[in-house]
């Protein structure tokens, strides 16, 4: 009887041994550049490491599916995601919930860039004149790169976005979407109005020729999504400990790196409308 109680302790000790030692690993959907994330996600790991006291660290992926792939295996249990791939995710990986989003992601919206030869100019009607040109969407899997503008162009023109363009294209992320429409290489394109805004600021978009000619209604994009089995891991509430720290996030610089001004709560409730616009334009079965 000793013995066994002996013997228990001790298993019991050493599973709370390794879930201690267990590195938290998180991921980001690659919506830019590798070596922007890696300078990014590699301060949050570290910022992360020091709020809950246990390893985490920074692994990057090649594409959106790739992160809900390391996702749905648990070779990460916490991403950021955008509202299409986290919808994607949480339902691969039950209990999975979204735990925070950045302030700005409340009011999210896509912009619709043309090249200046296109003659195109801004304003609030739908720029159903751009029928006929070549057009660029930016991932596969982008929230605000392809799911929202496919939902427009499906509403305002009535038809799949390859009949109504001479020419569809995927740029992979939405720096490559401002640099393509710019170039002249797709003469009108979608984009994440985050990123475009702060490329303008940083003074990588000559508005001589590329600007914005529309943009959407604001949905709910980006936000933190963790597994829902991360609490038999590090114990009771670590998924609260882990938005806790997500919300109390106020340097700064590490807020700029996304860019956002804060973080707040979120919850799977927020992001019906994505799963339904997704429905709709059959990127998800029902």
């Amino acid at each position: 009887m000793i013995r066994s109680l002996i013997i228990g302790l001790l298993l019991t000790l050493c599973i709370g041994v390794q879930a201690s030692a267990k590195t938290l690993v998180f991921s980001a959907i690659p919506d830019q550049d590798e070596s922007r994330l890696n300078a990014r996600f590699g301060k949050i790991a570290h910022y992360l490491s020091t709020q809950l006291d246990i390893e985490v660290k920074y692994i990057p992926v090649k594409n959106y599916a790739a992160a809900v792939a390391a996702f749905r295996n648990n070779q990460i249990q916490l991403a950021w995601f955008g509202g299409l791939s986290g919808v994607r995710a949480r339902r691969l990986v039950p209990n999975s919930e979204a735990i925070a989003q950045g302030y700005e992601d409340q009011f999210f919206k896509t912009y619709i860039i043309a090249h200046h030869s296109t003659g195109l100019v801004k304003g609030d009607a739908f720029p159903s004149t751009m029928t006929g040109m070549t057009f660029t969407f930016g991932s596969k899997s982008s929230t605000s790169g392809r799911l929202i503008p496919e939902y427009y162009i499906r509403q305002y023109m009535g038809k799949a976005p390859q009949a109504v363009f001479k020419r569809v294209g995927f740029s992979g992320d939405h720096n490559r979407t401002i640099a393509l429409v710019q170039s002249g290489v797709y003469q009108v394109g979608a984009v994440n109005f985050k990123v475009w805004e702060n490329a303008l600021k940083s003074k990588l978009i000559d508005t001589r020729k590329v600007k914005v000619i529309w943009e959407t209604p604001t949905f709910p994009d980006y936000q933190w999504t963790i597994r829902g089995d991360v609490d038999q891991y590090w114990g009771k509430n670590f998924k609260q400990k882990v938005q806790q720290a997500l919300l109390k996030m106020q340097d700064p610089d590490l807020l700029a790196s996304f860019p956002r001004t804060s973080f707040i709560k979120a919850d799977n409730s927020l992001y019906k409308p994505i799963a339904t616009t997704a429905v709709a334009i059959g990127l998800l079965d029902q």
